[in-house]
């Protein structure tokens, strides 16, 4: 890659122009977990937060993330999403959770982005949910897991 995508020809930021771009059925799933000690999961298992329902509230958080992504990331388009997911699972080998997030959208550019902010989004609410117990909490492994769609095809992690 010798040309950078997202410059003019002073260097300046600027968004792709994708009107040219064929529309194709675009998928993208990513992924993330939070560790945290055992009394901070127990708390959630059980639903024993003082904010309420962690993993519900986490859900919908990383939904409206997806659908806001744009106004996050200052080169990203405003998309069309179809469906937009997230699921949230305890992982006691952490111990923590793991969550599972995707997006889809039938146009001209990736969903990759949407995916990626809804499981960062979720596992941010989750650490805020929770920190009254565990400010310790750790998230990391946030990754795009696959892609469908587009020029350059399907790739998966």
């Amino acid at each position: 890659m010798s040309e950078l995508t997202h410059t003019d020809s002073d260097g300046r930021a600027r968004m792709v122009d994708v009107g040219d771009k064929a529309e194709t059925q675009r998928v993208a799933r990513a992924e993330g977990v939070i560790r945290m000690s055992e009394d901070a999961l127990r708390a959630i298992e059980q639903n024993a937060l003082a904010k309420g329902d962690a993993i519900s509230t986490a859900r919908i958080a990383g939904i409206i993330a997806a659908k806001k992504t744009s106004e996050l990331i200052p080169l990203c388009h405003n998309i069309s999403l179809t469906d937009v997911g997230i699921d949230i699972e305890v992982d006691r080998n952490l111990p923590g959770l793991s969550v599972r997030a995707w997006a889809s959208s039938r146009g001209r550019t990736g969903v990759e982005m949407e995916a990626l902010t809804a499981a960062t989004v979720a596992l941010l609410t989750l650490y805020d949910m929770a920190k009254s117990i565990d400010r310790g909490m750790e998230i990391g492994g946030v990754r795009l897991t696959a892609k469908s769609g587009g020029k350059s095809g399907d790739w998966n992690r």
